[in-house]
Formats: C-alpha cells, structure tokens, sequence
C-alpha cells in the first residue's frame, strides 16, 4: 500500500492532464488491444519520475477501475463495459473481481497485443543467465535485446495509430528491467561504456548468448638474445601446416615473443585465444634492451579476470627461461591498443655496431657525429620488407647520435631518433634508398654487425 500510494503522489503531480489526457489516451489504448501493466505504463515513460512502467501501467489501470466503479454506482451502463476491457484487456484482477461480485460473467484475459506476455518470463531469463555467467568472473555488465522485426514494426504502428508521445520502446524496457534484475541477482553493476560481459537475450525466442569482451595486459619486454621473432613466423610455402622447406615443423622459428608472453597468460586467464600487440617491432636479430618494448596481450573470452600479474610476471619470465624478460604488468583497455600502434609518438635510442670496408680518421668520426644530429632522413621503403610494406619514401628524424671507435675499422653509435626508423638502413644506404647515410657521410661502404634497442620513450616519458 505504501508503494501504491507514493505512486498517486506522483502522479497528483500531473493534476488535470491526468484526468483529461491520460485516462483518455489509456481507455482508448485499451479497448483497441490487450496491454499488460509494463506495454501500458511504457506509453507514458516519460511523465512522472520515481516510478517504473509496470508501476505506472498498474496505477492507470487502477484509476480507471475506480471511475468504472463510480459510473457503475451512478447507473451508467459504461462502467461495466470499462470493467470488461479493463479485465480482458488489461488483466487487471482488480476489474475482474469486481465483475463476479456484480454477478457478470468474465472471460479469459488476452494476451499482451506488444509483448506478448514475455515480460512474465524475464526472471527464468534471469536464471538462464545467471547460470551461463558462472564460469566467468566479471564485475560489469550490459544487456543487449534483440527483438524479432516484426515485433519492432508492430510497435511502431501502434504508437503512430494511437499517436504515442511520452512512450519508451520496448527494447528499452526489456533491456532495463532485465538488467536490474540481473543487478540483484549477481551484485554485479552495469557498465554502458566498457562493460566486461553482454548479455543478448531475444525474450521472444529465449535465446541467450554471452560477449565476453577482452582483458587487456599490458607491460614492457626485453628480449634479452637474437634469434628469436617478435610474433608466430609460418612456413611461407606450408602456412603451417608442414613441409619439406620447413622440415615438417609448420614455422621458420619455433617460439616467439608473442608465444612466450602469451602462452603463459592464456593459461592464467583461461582465455580462448590472445592477440599480441606492440609499439613497433625489432628483427629478429636484434636485441631490445633498456627499460623494454610496450606491449599489450589481448586475452579473448577469459573466464578468469582476477589474476595476480606480480605472479603472471614471475612465471612468464620463469618459463622464457633468460630469453625474454617482462615487467611493469598492468591493466589496460582497448584504447591503448590504438595509443600503442602510433609508432612515430615513440622516441627511440639505438646502438649499432657499424663496420667499414677501410680504417676512418676521427676527423670521419667528428664529420659523421655532426651530419646524424638533429637531421631529418630520407628513407624510401628497405628493399628487404618491400613485401610487407607499401613502397613509399618516409622522413625520420634523429636528434642525436655519439660514437665510440672500437677499432680502426670498427665504431659504435648511439642514435636517439623517432620511431620507424630503419636503423640498418641508415648505416648501408639501401644502394641510395636512404639518405644520408653512415656509409654516404664517410665515404666508406658501412654494414650493421651488431644493432640494439636501448629505449623506447613515449611522448608522457620525454615531458
């Protein structure tokens, strides 16, 4: 009774327009098609606050019981005929009761015209659901209806035919009201930006599927020996699947950067599958030293979300067994996939062993160290990833470089330029598809023995 009654109270609000325009506009709805409490308050949606549709559809039909009864007792034969449609129609056990204690007979009420009476079985959706979620864990969620076409468009024409303008869509309503309920069976909250799981639910079919979205990981990675690439390598001849090129196993390398970082965290997770995403990528005979590479590993459909990553860390440094090493694990978000394939906001630091066909002077050194600082470079697309990268001339700027002789021959360069250079490149020339180049500034063909990256700084890192 006290719900009953703070609903009057919001509904005094609306003073007359009650009397004139929503009774009205509800009895005409009425006599037209049968209309459960939900179908009907969702028609007025939009007035009144505090109050859900099944509240509001329960209070309308309230009041027009109680003015059938007056007209009842006033001797006015329309009375018992709103009883009726209030009690076919509408379902209303209240108009039903007060039909038998007139002594008239009553009919089976009608199945709801716009929902078709599924609102009733929104709780055993609620347990079906329930029961798929707990195998994951999660803390948010969202609800998705899908609703059969037809459904749709009878609606639409309901609300044009009755001129409908305070009404919510029933796609709406059912999403809401599923997603409350499912609130207070789970404890769990919504979230319409980023939720961990979707719920699609047709409630006209019962269907129901889980999105379990992605967890993201993302930390730094040294790769700590050569040899070893930074994602799966595939047989090109086989495409995995075995050959004499190959020697049957599938792949030019047998591990992986994305592979040991991903195996590991797969098993915690208890994912499907993962995706590996990183700020650049070295060869695969380089090293990536320094405070590391930024990667992210995508887990697909995990059933596990609470992970200690102090642990993940551990155990994925312990099974790369000194051929990787990653830190700084953290939670991330898909945004920072797209901030972490921005290559160029990354400055990076090399060092490269560059050899030379003939002993340099150090007046060659001095020359070399001025004209690779603070310049920008010319590189036309490197013959040797033509196949995998559009043929185009890029510029690159290095702001720094030092050098260290070694040998007569022999020096080392630290170069701190922007990301996407190609540093083997810069040292050979490319036969002219980089300029300028070690081996155009000193004269002397140049070649790279040795190359590691030393840092990769954001642009936050740099400030």
């Amino acid at each position: 009774m006290t719900n009953l009654r703070i609903c009057f109270e919001q509904f005094k609000e609306l003073g007359g327009v009650f009397n004139m325009d929503i009774e009205n506009d509800a009895q005409r709805m009425l006599e037209k098609y049968p209309l459960c409490d939900h179908c009907l308050g969702r028609q007025f949606a939009f007035l009144g606050q505090g109050l859900d549709n099944e509240e509001r559809g329960k209070i309308i039909k309230t009041l027009l019981t109680m003015n059938a009864h007056k007209m009842v007792l006033s001797k006015d034969n329309r009375g018992i005929k709103l009883l009726r449609i209030l009690s076919e129609n509408g379902s209303f056990p209240m108009a039903t009761e007060m039909l038998r204690r007139l002594k008239r007979r009553t009919k089976e009420p009608r199945k709801c015209f716009l929902c078709e009476g599924h609102f009733e079985e929104l709780e055993s959706y609620v347990e079906k659901a329930v029961e798929m979620l707990k195998e994951y864990e999660f803390e948010t969620f969202l609800v998705g209806v899908k609703l059969p076409t037809e459904v749709e468009e009878r609606e639409d024409e309901f609300k044009a035919e009755l001129s409908v303008q305070y009404g919510e869509s029933l796609r709406s309503e059912f999403s809401r009201v599923f997603g409350k309920m499912l609130c207070e069976k789970t404890g769990k909250l919504v979230n319409f930006a980023n939720p961990h799981i979707v719920i699609l639910v047709n409630p006209f079919n019962g269907e129901m599927c889980l999105q379990v979205n992605s967890l993201f990981i993302m930390g730094r990675y040294r790769k700590l020996v050569c040899g070893i690439p930074q994602t799966r390598w595939l047989c090109p001849k086989c495409k995995g699947e075995g050959c004499l090129k190959c020697g049957g196993k599938g792949r030019i390398y047998l591990e992986s950067i994305e592979e040991l970082i991903g195996e590991p965290t797969l098993e915690v997770t208890q994912g499907g599958e993962y995706s590996f995403h990183a700020a650049g990528r070295e060869d695969v005979d380089v090293r990536m030293l320094g405070r590391g590479r930024p990667f992210i590993i995508q887990v697909k459909k995990p059933r596990k979300r609470k992970i200690d990553l102090s642990d993940l860390e551990k155990r994925i440094n312990m099974n790369a067994n000194g051929k990787i090493e990653v830190r700084d694990l953290r939670l991330a978000d898909k945004r920072m996939v797209r901030r972490l394939k921005l290559a160029e906001s990354f400055q990076k630091t090399y060092n490269v062993t560059v050899k030379f066909d003939r002993e340099i002077s150090d007046e060659d050194i001095s020359k070399l160290k001025d004209h690779m600082t603070n310049i920008i470079i010319r590189q036309q697309t490197p013959r040797r990833v033509l196949r995998r990268r559009a043929d185009k001339v890029r510029e690159k700027k290095i702001y720094e470089t030092k050098i260290k002789r070694l040998s007569p021959n022999t020096i080392i360069m630290r170069i701190k330029c922007q990301g996407g250079l190609y540093v083997k490149e810069l040292v050979t020339g490319d036969n002219g598809r980089t300029s300028p180049s070690v081996s155009e500034i000193v004269g002397a063909n140049a070649e790279p023995l040795k190359l590691d990256v030393m840092q990769i700084s954001t642009r936050s890192e740099r400030r």
